[in-house]
């Protein structure tokens, strides 16, 4: 059988956590997963040994880690041929989740995160099966005391948390489970021998 791939891009280590929780959850359910850093893929990968790729990135100021623009270029032509999930971890989306945010805060950052995906798209090409945005987290303890403080700007702006010593995480693991369960799902083969879109 056939096993699905993870590749994670990550600065402060959040997203390999997404990473990570996607592959448990997979095996968990008795499906076979593969997880790499899109940093430093193996010389001899074959994107054609999987039947699913899962690829989770970040958002940094604005733009998504090199390493995932650099991944999903050099491998354009397999993602074309595999069914390709793409996870949008970003501080934004806790904003669109959050819903004691005013409801005008929520839709700018709904924007926001829109026009960042349609971007690395549009930069890469990639044409993916399912694009689901995740809410990442907000590492103060990870951050120098420079990007520590632009960031803790950035949240007061938002409405979002301000205290520095100590790490919030805004993941919702329920929804991205949900979400997980649905590809999964979607890999038991159809009476036409095609995917099940996932419900999610």
């Amino acid at each position: 059988m056939k096993r699905t791939l993870v590749v994670y891009a990550t600065r402060e280590g959040h997203t390999r956590k997404v990473a990570d929780h996607v592959a448990a959850t997979m095996r968990a359910r008795n499906h076979g997963v593969d997880v790499i850093d899109a940093a430093a893929p193996p010389p001899d990968l074959d994107l054609a040994r999987y039947q699913l790729v899962v690829l989770a990135a970040s958002i940094h100021m604005g733009k998504y880690e090199r390493e995932m623009i650099a991944f999903a270029k050099g491998h354009h032509g397999e993602l074309e041929r595999v069914p390709t999930a793409f996870l949008s971890v970003s501080l934004a989306e806790a904003t669109v989740e959050d819903e004691t945010r005013p409801q005008t805060a929520r839709t700018e950052a709904r924007k926001a995160i829109k026009t960042m995906i349609d971007g690395f798209l549009g930069q890469t090409e990639l044409r993916p099966k399912w694009i689901v945005p995740v809410a990442g987290a907000l590492p103060y303890s990870a951050y120098g005391w420079v990007t520590r403080l632009v960031m803790r700007h950035i949240s007061k702006m938002e409405g979002g948390p301000t205290d520095t010593s100590r790490d919030y995480e805004m993941t919702d693991w329920v929804s991205l489970d949900k979400f997980v369960d649905a590809l999964v799902q979607s890999l038991a083969p159809a009476a036409e021998g095609t995917l099940r879109e996932p419900n999610a």
